[in-house]
């Protein structure tokens, strides 16, 4: 009884049988043996408020004599490594006389859980035998702190070890690293690997599989994978939608979202998100209102702060400016720097500096200090109207709040490699040749493609040659430049950017697209870009 319990979401039922077991009428004892200790143990692991209990069951086990039993020693350290206690796990562990592969396999999660990666990757390369388990408790603990590229390398390598193959979490782990560094070579390369070897193509990995296509520009293959699955569950609805939303596919978004409906599937939050950016992207304003005022008396959802961030971003875009500041005004739970951003980057693209001021000081009566990044958008708008002096202010105020803002780079996969670019890159081996290449690109497009620089977003006060010349480095030009030199003619050109793409490279993304006579493709903060003949798939509402 106390197993069966510990295998249910709430594992107390369990604790309470094992006092029962102790105590039986008040007097009678029952001894634990090694089966005991090892189901209340992973009892105890489900939950932090059971660690004093936990450890508890551990004296309990050294007083027994069962702490040099393989299994409960490897219920102990998964105990600690699942609640974070790694000074305990390591201990426990250390003090084993035998361990096995899931021994060395729970104190590797727990220290990628806490964030410890150096010291996970020094255990996972010191483990005398691997499983399928333990390689995707390292991949998913690298994609978990972001280090994709890691996450790939330690894939391949795991391919290279004829004695196991990967499972359904390494899949998804790994696909998940190719999504966020836009590797779609390498993600085509998985997909197909997994077609040869005959890996069923769960609704985990199915997902997975769209994410994957639909971060990496290709949304037509994303549909494919859809299409083919017979049983779609929320998940992969929810993908799909998600992926037709960050391509500016509002109409086709919705109408995957009426099938889904039509098909009985229930939305929940996520979903909704979705559908409510996918409003937003493509300026479906009367269509987002409605979804999201009917999300309670329809689906039982109570709008969350992520769901009033899409309301604001969706008012915003559209220039409603004012209806989306009473709405953040109105919201029941305060607003976080998502919704400010959002709002501030209406009032800079709409050129509404009297709204941006409103919502500085309104910020700073809420919570002073807070929202640091209000202060670099703030800053950003009074460059874009050239008020110099009020830039110099506000920057005053974001170094003595120690605010700093977050680095403009961009992405790009040569040959399976992902190089990183930023803003005037100094760094990359080949940057004289891409400096080079830059130039002539600038130049045959301003000659060919009636290129003009905007540079209203300069965010110093410079000359205006010298801006011109700021903005020829930004990160994604530099990658482009790079992608043109070192790919076949003809050929897609995908860039991915952490920042929101500014309306300089936008429009150089098009004449590019145009002199050059290439497919451009830049995914950046919130949604793709795609550039054929001169034109974005935004058509200019982003």
């Amino acid at each position: 009884m106390i197993q069966a319990y510990s295998k249910t979401p709430t594992s107390q039922e369990s604790l309470y049988l094992f006092q029962q077991m102790l105590f039986l009428d008040g007097s009678t004892f029952a001894n634990p043996d090694k089966y005991t200790f090892n189901f209340v143990i992973t009892a105890c692991s489900c939950e932090s408020t059971f660690f004093g209990y936990g450890q508890n069951v551990h004296a309990m086990v050294l007083k027994n004599g069962y702490d040099s039993n393989l299994f409960v020693g490897n219920s102990l350290v998964n105990l600690y490594a699942s609640l974070s206690r790694m000074v305990n796990g390591q201990r426990v562990f250390d003090e084993m006389p035998y361990r096995d592969i899931i021994t060395w396999t729970s104190l590797v999660r727990g220290y990628t859980m806490c964030g410890d990666i150096v010291k996970a990757e020094e255990l996972f390369l010191k483990m005398p035998e691997k499983n399928d388990v333990s390689w995707a408790v390292m991949v998913a603990g690298y994609v978990v702190r972001e280090l994709y590229s890691n996450a790939l390398t330690c894939f391949n390598d795991m391919l290279g070890d004829d004695k196991v193959r990967p499972n359904e979490a390494v899949f998804v782990s790994v696909l998940s690293a190719c999504a966020h560094l836009g590797a779609l070579d390498q993600g085509k390369w998985i997909h197909v690997f997994m077609d040869k070897t005959g890996t069923l193509e769960s609704p985990n990995i199915s997902t997975a599989l769209i994410d994957m296509y639909a971060k990496c520009g290709r949304i037509d293959c994303a549909k494919q994978v859809f299409d083919g699955i017979g049983k779609r569950d929320l998940h992969t609805w929810t993908s799909m939608i998600s992926g037709l939303s960050m391509h500016g596919l509002g109409k086709e978004a919705l109408e995957v979202f009426s099938d889904m409906l039509g098909e009985g599937v229930k939305p929940d939050n996520i979903t909704i998100l979705g559908v409510l950016n996918a409003c937003s992207h493509s300026g479906r304003v009367e269509e987002g209102l409605s979804i999201f005022y009917d999300l309670e008396r329809l689906w039982g959802i109570v709008p969350k702060l992520e769901h009033y961030g899409c309301l604001i971003d969706l008012l915003s875009r559209a220039g409603r400016l004012e209806s989306a500041f009473e709405a953040v005004k109105s919201m029941p739970m305060e607003p976080d720097i998502v919704i400010w951003r959002a709002l501030l980057s209406a009032c800079r693209v709409h050129g509404n500096v009297g709204l941006g001021e409103r919502i500085i000081k309104y910020i700073a009566q809420l919570n002073p200090g807070s929202h640091g990044g209000g202060y670099v958008l703030l800053s950003n708008l009074y460059a874009s109207m050239g008020q110099w002096d009020s830039v110099i202010k506000v920057r005053k105020a974001m170094s003595q709040k120690e605010i700093k803002s977050s680095p403009g780079c961009s992405y790009i996969e040569i040959d399976g490699a992902v190089h990183e670019f930023l803003a005037a890159d100094r760094l990359h081996p080949k940057i004289l040749e891409i400096n080079n290449k830059l130039n002539e690109v600038m130049k045959r497009i301003s000659l060919e493609g009636g290129y003009l620089p905007i540079t209203n977003q300069v965010l110093f006060d410079l000359s205006e040659e010298e801006k011109e010349q700021a903005i020829s480095w930004h990160s994604e030009k530099l990658a482009v430049a790079f992608g043109l030199m070192s790919t076949v003619e003809g050929t897609p050109i995908r860039v991915f950017k952490n920042l929101r793409i500014c309306e300089d490279c936008h429009s150089a993304m098009k004449a590019i697209s145009q002199v050059f006579e290439r497919e451009i493709v830049v995914r950046d903060r919130s949604r793709f870009h795609t550039f054929i003949a001169g034109k974005c798939s935004c058509t200019d509402f982003w």
